[in-house]
């Protein structure tokens, strides 16, 4: 079943801080995990991934602390886990790009429709804080810091080969990020030949962001890019 190798591949993620350069911090929400999370991962997983059906593949960045990195669920927070996917949780977290994703979502059909066509993940599935002026620890994406991006690129390379292989080996992936996420995933592909192309959308959490007004049209791009081909 496909939501045995995810779930082994998510059991399997660790890096060693010692690599990253100085106040950056891994944040890894599959290991030393709550049992909250680990119940919503086997319970999530196990009811949209319960098969053997291949699926496209999105890629946003990487785990924030608001959102897969308190459920282990990408793009997935409380009230979308609650609400959309009547999953019961007592973790309380809200994030931005999941109001976006749940409401793409809800038009394309619902979460069972929507997981059966695609797989959520990410060009590096590990999330990452760092420690800043102010004394906070404070989201960090993978491509912040140069010198970060180098220490993790080949983590990065190989967590994306594995995610291309839980989906069937897709020719192509979907970026969620048009700016610097599918700049440094295009470099990633360009050295790794991971897929044949990359098809960049903007991420969510810029749409709801800056973009809020506008909302309507970017759910319709997202659902043209996305939607499959009707069924019988």
């Amino acid at each position: 079943m496909l939501k045995d190798q995810i779930l082994k591949f998510y059991g399997q993620l660790s890096l060693d801080e010692n690599k990253l350069p100085a106040k950056v911090r891994v944040m890894n929400p599959y290991q030393n995990q709550e049992a909250e999370v680990d119940r919503l991962l086997h319970e999530f997983y196990g009811k949209y991934y319960s098969d053997t059906r291949p699926r496209g593949l999105i890629l946003g960045i990487n785990p924030g602390r608001l959102g897969a990195g308190q459920t282990g669920i990408p793009f997935t927070d409380s009230p979308s886990l609650r609400d959309a996917c009547e999953i019961s949780t007592s973790i309380e977290t809200r994030e931005t790009s999941s109001e976006f994703v749940y409401k793409m979502i809800e038009a394309y059909g619902g979460p069972d429709l929507f997981y059966q066509d695609w797989f959520i993940g990410a060009a590096c599935p590990l999330g990452f804080l760092h420690f800043n002026e102010k004394g906070n620890w404070i989201n960090w994406n993978y491509y912040d810091e140069e010198a970060l991006f180098l220490a993790v690129k080949d983590f990065m390379i190989e967590q994306l080969r594995c995610q291309i292989e839980l989906c069937g080996n897709p020719k192509s992936a979907v970026v969620w990020g048009t700016g610097k996420n599918m700049k440094y995933l295009t470099k990633l592909n360009k050295e790794a030949k991971l897929f044949e192309s990359l098809i960049p959308l903007e991420h969510p959490r810029y749409i709801m962001q800056y973009k809020r007004k506008a909302l309507d049209e970017y759910l319709q791009k997202f659902l043209g890019q996305l939607k499959p081909e009707p069924r019988d």
